[in-house]
């Protein structure tokens, strides 16, 4: 199901639209009264009304009777606050940046509801904002859903966003679940990361699911509930502070490999799909990767024996398999360009 863009919009512009509304009615009843009670015609009729809404004092058109100053007096009592109201809401959506938030809304919308084989991910806090980041540095598709309604102020402009509680179907329908490739959830409660585990695959059978857990208990629940994948984030960090001291030297290797060191070096998956034709179905003797680009590969994922660390020189590289590399950024560059239909993503 496409995002509804036009019930999101109402939503969004629903006070500027009471404003507008109680201001016609309130022009209406003046333009109304006077015509009736004063005999005026509409044009007479009309800047009575504004002089007497917008409470200026100009001088009346003629000298009213008793019943016009009754119906005057009252409708002045009566417009007070309503001037007062319209005038703050006009003035908090083009003063205080409501009427560009409504257009990043909108915008937003229209382009989550284009979006094909992306990545959804839900809740933005500490692990969803960090997710979010390596899936924009790394080109992929995605769009993150948070039911905190001023959670667009903490998101970069460039990032596609929708606000709403992701356990509720309408809205994983309306970030595009069903046509999503990967669901990553990251909220808080493990009790809602569960129901949205259940919400998810039931939504869409093959999408991937990687799920944030807390305890081992919400571990092999969200496991039956239907996640590919379960991260515990606080085991990690304890366990990555630990090895910190007794392997302290493996830590910034690995440090290295992810790229979280400071360094340039990065971590790439390259798919058999995405070779170039004349580098499809060749060992990595025939590749010949680290003397044409400098890239190194450290290790191959096979379709059949599964992942083969520091592969040897006859590996050979198939159908479904995937080339795990790693590199400087130029030199990932070539790599891609040199052995791949793709752009090193980082360049995009």
């Amino acid at each position: 199901m496409a995002l509804n863009v036009q019930e999101f919009m109402n939503k969004n512009l629903r006070s500027l639209i009471i404003a507008f509304g109680l201001f016609v009615i309130s022009i209406t009843v003046g333009l109304i009264g006077f015509t009736v009670i004063e005999d005026l015609d509409f044009i007479d009729a009309f800047y009575m009304t504004v002089i007497t809404v917008g409470t200026v004092g100009f001088t009346e058109v003629h000298e009213l009777s008793p019943l016009g100053r009754l119906f005057t007096s009252v409708f002045i009592l009566a417009n007070l606050g309503l001037f007062a109201y319209v005038v703050s809401v006009v003035s908090s959506y083009f003063f205080e940046g409501k009427l560009n938030s409504i257009f990043k809304n909108y915008r937003s919308g229209m382009e989550i509801s284009k979006l094909r084989d992306h990545v959804i991910v839900c809740g933005y806090g500490r692990n969803g904002s960090r997710a979010s980041e390596e899936l924009y540095n790394s080109g992929h598709d995605f769009v993150i859903i948070d039911n905190d309604p001023e959670i667009h102020m903490q998101i970069p402009p460039q990032m596609k966003w929708f606000v709403g509680d992701a356990t509720l179907d309408e809205n994983l329908k309306n970030v595009g679940i069903e046509r999503a490739r990967v669901i990553i959830i990251t909220t808080p409660s493990d009790a809602d990361n569960v129901f949205i585990t259940l919400t998810a695959r039931y939504l869409n059978e093959k999408i991937r699911i990687i799920a944030r857990a807390s305890t081992k208990q919400t571990e092999s629940k969200l496991y039956r509930a239907g996640a590919n994948k379960v991260i515990m984030p606080d085991a990690l960090g304890g366990m990555f502070m630990a090895q910190l001291v007794t392997k302290p030297v493996v830590i910034e290797f690995l440090d290295l490999l992810n790229g979280v060191s400071g360094t340039s070096y990065h971590l790439e998956e390259v798919g058999y799909d995405i070779l170039k034709q004349e580098y499809k179905d060749k060992t990595l003797k025939d590749l010949n990767i680290p003397s044409k680009t400098g890239v190194t590969v450290i290790g191959v994922k096979d379709n059949i024996k599964g992942i083969i660390p520091g592969p040897g020189a006859d590996t050979f590289i198939g159908k479904d398999d995937h080339l795990i590399v790693l590199g400087s950024d130029s030199k990932l560059k070539k790599f891609m360009e040199e052995y791949t239909t793709q752009k090193y993503s980082r360049y995009n």
